[in-house]
């Protein structure tokens, strides 16, 4: 059976690895860009041309108030996932993934409902996950790079999630699903799909791409932005708007607080991940587009103001260096919630898997498994 993925971040390279151990699939992948890589040493400044490219990997799936339902079985489904996968990853590979399994610790403030921690402890401990409550005491005692003051009144402390590197998890998946016959086709794109026949239940044949005619027995469009045109051309258009995210590198030279210790740290949004050697990703804005507008102008004044709040939380940081800063875009579903993991209406080999928004990282093992049984049952 013949399948091909159109794109590649970290949602299209989940699904073609789940797929590569499906026996029987002839599996390509395309992508209208490059092979996903690490920044040139010498950037000090770029735009991610994917959103797996801006994202930060922090799974915050425990810590999540999704407590039931789709979103919290897709949250479960992943990290449960995650526990074997990267472990097949690098056994594969040769190699170690960058990951952080120190934890995430969310930091609670005085206007913090801590009945509502409590109720969420509860339920984790009896879904089977472990979520710890620690006042001020605690908290300083286990990160006393925290700033000690009445702003911050305790935190929450995840140690079953953790952060993942999004390119470095990309690339490996690429490398581990090309071991297991998937083809991948980078720099090739989609220009056109077979439009619908007549009939209850049509089906996708083909699809015209820059390197000639691909023959499908099923297409899975997981191209985050890029899924709206796709979509169109099948008559079936999927709204996925942008959501610009800005982030920075920040180098300090060593590790905060105890270097034995460094779980990601996060408090109204924004994020402080430790990369190693003593530098930091800080993170992320959240920008939408003006009113009846797909453009969204980067405001530099947003991620200062990103920095100056993780300097708050971290007041050591403010001695660190800026390596580089980045920003991207976020696929956003228009008018339904994310992520978008459905049959394509009116197709019975038309799958979609986008639209992930913040989420792509951490939902992509979830869809990818989602994928697979939508193939298969």
């Amino acid at each position: 059976m013949k399948v091909a993925i159109a794109g590649c971040g970290v949602v299209g390279a989940t699904i073609a690895y789940e797929l590569s151990q499906v026996p029987g699939l002839n599996i390509t992948v395309l992508d209208r860009l490059d092979p996903p890589k690490f920044p040139d040493a010498a950037v000090t400044q770029f735009v991610s041309p994917n959103s797996t490219g801006a994202a930060l990997g922090v799974l915050m799936g425990v810590i999540s108030h999704k407590v039931k339902g789709k979103v919290w079985k897709l949250r479960q489904a992943s990290i449960q996932r995650y526990q074997t996968l990267l472990p097949e990853l690098e056994l594969i590979i040769g190699r170690s993934i960058p990951c952080n399994r120190q934890g995430i610790i969310s930091l609670c403030f005085p206007s913090d409902n801590f009945d509502r921690w409590e109720s969420l402890v509860e339920i984790r401990r009896n879904q089977g996950w472990n979520l710890e409550i620690w006042d001020n005491h605690q908290l300083q005692k286990f990160c006393p790079q925290v700033s000690n003051n009445n702003s911050i009144n305790g935190a929450i402390y995840s140690p079953q999630d953790y952060q993942i590197n999004p390119t470095a998890l990309t690339m490996a998946l690429v490398e581990a699903a090309s071991h297991n016959g998937v083809e991948f086709k980078f720099g090739v794109e989609v220009l056109g799909i077979a439009p619908p026949l007549s009939g209850i239940s049509p089906t996708c044949d083909a699809i015209e791409t820059t390197q000639g005619k691909i023959p499908v027995d099923y297409l899975i469009i997981a191209a985050g932005l890029g899924s709206s045109p796709l979509t169109a051309q099948l008559q079936q258009f999927v709204d996925i708007r942008p959501v610009l995210g800005q982030a920075l590198q920040l180098r300090l030279g060593h590790p905060l607080g105890n270097p034995g210790f460094q779980p990601v740290i996060t408090g109204n949004d924004v994020h402080i991940i430790p990369v190693g050697n003593g530098d930091y990703w800080v993170g992320a804005t959240v920008e939408f587009p003006p009113e009846n507008s797909r453009e969204i102008p980067s405001q530099p004044e947003l991620l200062q103001g990103v920095l100056e709040q993780a300097i708050a939380f971290c007041p050591e940081l403010a001695a660190a260096t800026t390596v580089y800063s980045w920003s991207g875009l976020r696929p956003r579903p228009e008018g339904r919630p994310a992520p978008i993991i459905e049959r394509l209406p009116r197709f019975t080999n038309v799958l979609l898997a986008t639209g992930h928004y913040r989420n792509g990282v951490l939902l992509a093992p979830a869809t990818a498994i989602a994928i697979r049984e939508m193939m298969i049952s």
